[in-house]
C-alpha cells in the first residue's frame, strides 16, 4: 500500500466514527497541532513511537497525553488501534488527513498570512475580508506567520493558491529581469 493510501482511510474511518459519536470537532482541535507539527517535542514522540522496546501502553499513554485525548473517548481508542496495529509511523498523516478531511467536508479554508513583522489585527481583518469577499460564503481559519525575510508585504496563501506581495519577491522580479 501506498503511503498516503494507509493514513487516508485510517482518517476516513476516525471520521466516521467520530461523527457517529459526535466528536468530529472535538478530535479536529486535538488533531490540528499535530498535523502543523506545531507540537514541541514531535521528532522525540516519533521515537518513542517506532522504539520496539518500548510497551504498547506506554506508546498509547504518550500519544493520550499529547493529543489530550479524554480517556475513554474515540480518539484514545483509535490512537490504541493505531499503534496496536504497527501503524504509529503514519499518526501525523493520519492526523493530516483527518484534518484535512474534516475541512473538506465542512467547508473550511486554511488561509496562512505571513508578513515580516507583526501586523496590527485591524490590518489582518482587512486582509481576511478582501479573502472573504473572493471566496464567497466559506469560513476561514487564519494563521499568522512572521518571516523576516520577506523584507515587507505579505504572502497569503489559501489551500494550493499563493499570492505574493513581498518587497522580496519583488526583488527577485527585479533581479531576473536585469539578469535578461
Amino acid at each position: 500500500m501506498k503511503d498516503g493510501l494507509i493514513p487516508r482511510r485510517y482518517a476516513k474511518a476516525l471520521y466516521k466514527l467520530a461523527v457517529e459519536k459526535g466528536d468530529a470537532q472535538e478530535i479536529y482541535e486535538q488533531l490540528k497541532p499535530i498535523g502543523r507539527g506545531s507540537i514541541t517535542g514531535l521528532d522525540d514522540v516519533k521515537r518513542v513511537l517506532l522504539n520496539p522496546y518500548i510497551d504498547e501502553q506506554d506508546k498509547g499513554r504518550v500519544m493520550v497525553e499529547m493529543t489530550g485525548a479524554k480517556p475513554g473517548s474515540s480518539l484514545e481508542k483509535f490512537l490504541l488501534l493505531v499503534i496496536r496495529n504497527n501503524r504509529a509511523q503514519y499518526l501525523r498523516k493520519i492526523a493530516l488527513s483527518y484534518v484535512s478531511l474534516y475541512r473538506e467536508q465542512h467547508g473550511i479554508a486554511q488561509v496562512d498570512v505571513t508578513t515580516a513583522t507583526q501586523l496590527p489585527q485591524e490590518q489582518i481583518d482587512k486582509i481576511v475580508q478582501l479573502i472573504r469577499d473572493r471566496l464567497g460564503d466559506i469560513t476561514l481559519e487564519v494563521n499568522q506567520l512572521i518571516d523576516p525575510q520577506l523584507i515587507g508585504g505579505f504572502t497569503v496563501k489559501v489551500g494550493d493558491t499563493l499570492l505574493d506581495a513581498s518587497v522580496k519577491n519583488e526583488l527577485n522580479k527585479m533581479r531576473l529581469n536585469l539578469l535578461r
